[in-house]
């Protein structure tokens, strides 16, 4: 089975109305040369709903960052899922590295927000990843396994989540990951995915890709996508991580994603 390449921005804690003129330099830069893939911006609540209308003018997707686990209710600062979707989301990140480090976040919190995206209509992009400590243990398969098993939303079909590997010790440790590094471990959470519809699973790679080696990490076989966070801040430097995916061989399209 093949899936189609998805490409994600993660502003993180960056932007302002000011810098949503990037949808647009982003569109202008890639042109014509577009690759069939998947584009999805990600960024900081305040810019969802305008950022949403110029991605859907240009043909990108926009997406949250993080969702509450509740439908609505007494959460005073909390979004739900259904919020952003009503601004304009198909997307939402739940469980990224730095808020399960920086927020306590466990996977059973993941789990409950991924479901709660899945109720919303939303297609949740569901991270996971070992710690430097947890790889030179020799635990990162056990580990990644168990929060891939843990973050999976009860009744999940593998064409309506997006997975992405965050090797949380190759940003910024002074170490990288290899190509042999990510090849095993997508080929890994593939295998593992729950309810056997691995080969349905859309899997992004996201540990420090940048232009310079995304057309590596693009052309690996079990890597479907990236999730991308400081080269996404600029749109020369993202068009650039985009047109990398020029290689992918995946085409089947899952709904408008």
């Amino acid at each position: 089975m093949t899936r189609r390449t998805l490409i994600a921005a993660n502003w993180k804690m960056h932007g302002l109305r000011g810098d949503l003129g990037f949808i647009g330099e982003l569109d202008a830069r890639l042109g014509a040369a577009r690759p069939d893939a998947g584009i999805l911006i990600c960024p900081p609540a305040t810019l969802l709903a305008e950022a949403a209308s110029a991605c859907a003018a240009h043909g990108f997707l926009a997406g949250g960052q993080d969702c509450a686990v509740a439908d609505s209710g007494a959460f005073t600062g909390d979004l739900s899922a259904g919020m952003l979707r009503d601004a304009g989301a198909s997307h939402v990140i739940v469980g990224h590295s730095e808020r399960r480090a920086g927020h306590g976040e466990t996977s059973v919190l993941v789990k409950a927000k991924a479901e709660a995206a899945l109720r919303a209509g939303l297609t949740p992009v569901i991270c996971i990843g070992e710690t430097l400590a947890e790889r030179d243990a020799g635990r990162a398969e056990a580990v990644t396994g168990e929060q891939l098993a843990a973050s999976w939303p009860a009744r999940g079909v593998a064409k309506d989540i997006v997975v992405a590997y965050e090797p949380v010790w190759a940003i910024g440790t002074g170490r990288t990951a290899s190509l042999a590094d990510i090849a095993a471990m997508h080929a890994f959470i593939r295998a593992a995915a729950p309810g056997g519809g691995g080969a349905a699973l859309r899997i992004l790679y996201g540990g420090s890709v940048k232009p310079d080696n995304a057309a590596g990490i693009l052309a690996l076989d079990d890597v479907d996508g990236a999730l991308v966070g400081g080269a996404s801040l600029q749109a020369a430097s993202f068009a650039a991580v985009i047109s990398a995916a020029q290689s992918r061989r995946h085409g089947l399209r899952f709904a408008d994603n």
